[in-house]
C-alpha cells in the first residue's frame, strides 16, 4: 500500500506519499481499507516532530478514517468483511489500509456518505468525552467554545444545542462567526476585536460560562478562569497558545471551579472503547436523524496532504478538511 511518511520532521513538504508494507490485523483488530481520513492539528504537530505516536501505533499520521473492512483479526465479533465503518485511530489514517482495534470502530451513520464519515470520529469523541463525560454540561448551562469554526468547534456547538445548552463561541472573522451562528451559536465573539471574558459576562448577566472548551492552553488559562461561572469547568484539549502558564488557585477555589486536560490518542484501549461506545449511543442517533451533521470545508486527494496541512496552519477553513485515497 501507500502511506504518507515523514522521513524528517519539518514543514508541510516533509509529507511524502510512499510505498510501504501492508498492515495485518492483530488480536481484536480489523483491517480497514481506507477511503478517506480527517486532518487534525495533532497531525501537524506530529509532522513537526512534537507529537510522536504512542507505542505500538502506526507511524503514519492520521487519527480518524472511514473505509471498508477487508479482514477480521482473531477474536473479533460483531463486524463483517465489507462493512462500511469509520474509526478513531492512534495513528495510520494517512494510508491505504490501517489495522484498528474493534472497540474503536463505528458504523457509518444513516444519511452520511462514506467520505464525509471520516470527519466524525475524532470530533465527536473529543467533544462528547470532554464536554459531557468529564465536564457534565447540562441543559440551561452556558458553554464557551474557543475556535468555534474549527472541526471540534462546529461539532461542539451542535451537540451543546441539542443538549439544551446556550453556546458562546470565539472566532477570528465575521465570516467564521456567521458560520457558527448558522449552527446555532447564541453569543458570537471576535477574539481579534473583543474581550471574550467581558462578552461572556455580559451575555450571562455577570455569571460567566459553566463549561469552557479550550484549544489554546497557556495563553488563555488566566482569562478562562476569569470567564468561568461558580462551579464552572474548564476543559483544555489543545495547546496552540503554549503549555505553561501560572494558575491562580485562589481565584479557582473562590469559584469552586475545575480545570481538566484530556486528549484521546494516548488513552488506553478500554478508555477509547468506552468513549466510542458512548458516542455511538448518544451522538449517532442525532446524526442519523439529521439534527447533527459533519461540517466539511473541503476534500483533497491524499497525495495533497501537504496542502491540507497548509490550510489548517493558515486557519483558512471552517469545519473539517478530509483526504481521500
Amino acid at each position: 500500500m501507500h502511506a504518507i511518511t515523514i522521513p524528517e520532521p519539518g514543514g508541510p513538504d516533509a509529507l511524502q506519499w510512499t510505498e510501504v508494507p501492508d498492515p495485518a490485523p492483530g488480536e481484536g483488530e480489523v483491517l480497514v481499507e481506507i477511503v478517506a481520513s480527517g486532518v487534525n492539528r495533532a497531525d501537524l504537530m506530529q509532522r513537526q516532530g512534537h507529537y510522536p505516536p504512542p507505542p505500538g501505533a502506526p507511524e503514519y499520521p492520521g487519527l480518524e478514517c472511514s473505509g471498508r473492512i477487508v479482514e477480521l483479526g482473531p477474536g473479533v465479533s460483531g463486524w463483517a468483511v465489507g462493512d462500511e465503518v469509520c474509526a478513531l485511530l492512534a495513528g495510520g489514517g494517512y494510508a491505504g489500509k490501517v489495522a484498528v482495534p474493534a472497540g474503536q470502530l463505528l458504523p457509518v451513520p444513516d444519511g452520511v456518505d462514506l467520505v464525509t464519515a471520516a470527519g466524525l470520529p475524532e470530533v465527536t469523541a473529543t467533544v462528547w468525552s470532554n464536554v459531557f463525560m468529564i465536564s457534565h454540561l447540562r441543559p440551561g448551562e452556558t458553554l464557551l467554545v474557543h475556535g468555534g469554526s474549527s472541526g471540534i468547534g462546529t461539532m461542539a456547538i451542535q451537540l451543546a444545542k441539542a443538549a439544551g445548552a446556550r453556546v458562546a463561541v470565539t472566532a477570528g472573522s465575521a465570516e467564521k462567526l456567521a458560520a457558527c451562528r448558522e449552527l446555532g451559536a447564541d453569543v458570537l465573539i471576535n477574539y481579534r476585536e473583543q474581550d471574550f471574558v467581558e462578552e461572556v459576562r455580559a451575555a450571562t448577566d455577570g455569571a460567566g460560562a459553566d463549561v469552557i472548551l479550550d484549544i489554546v492552553g497557556a495563553k488563555y488559562l488566566a482569562r478562562n478562569v476569569d470567564a468561568l461561572a461558580v462551579n464552572g469547568r474548564l476543559a483544555i484539549i489543545g495547546l496552540q497558545g503554549g503549555a505553561k502558564a501560572e494558575l491562580n488557585l485562589g481565584k479557582l477555589l473562590g469559584k469552586s471551579g475545575a480545570v481538566t486536560a484530556a486528549g484521546l490518542r494516548g488513552r488506553s484501549l478500554g478508555e477509547k472503547a468506552a468513549i466510542v461506545a458512548a458516542v455511538r449511543e448518544h451522538v449517532w442517533p442525532l446524526i442519523g436523524s439529521g439534527r447533527i451533521r459533519a461540517i466539511v470545508d473541503r476534500t483533497l486527494p491524499m497525495r495533497e496532504a501537504a496542502e491540507a496541512h497548509r490550510l489548517l496552519e493558515s486557519s483558512g477553513h471552517v469545519g473539517k478538511v478530509l483526504l481521500t485515497v
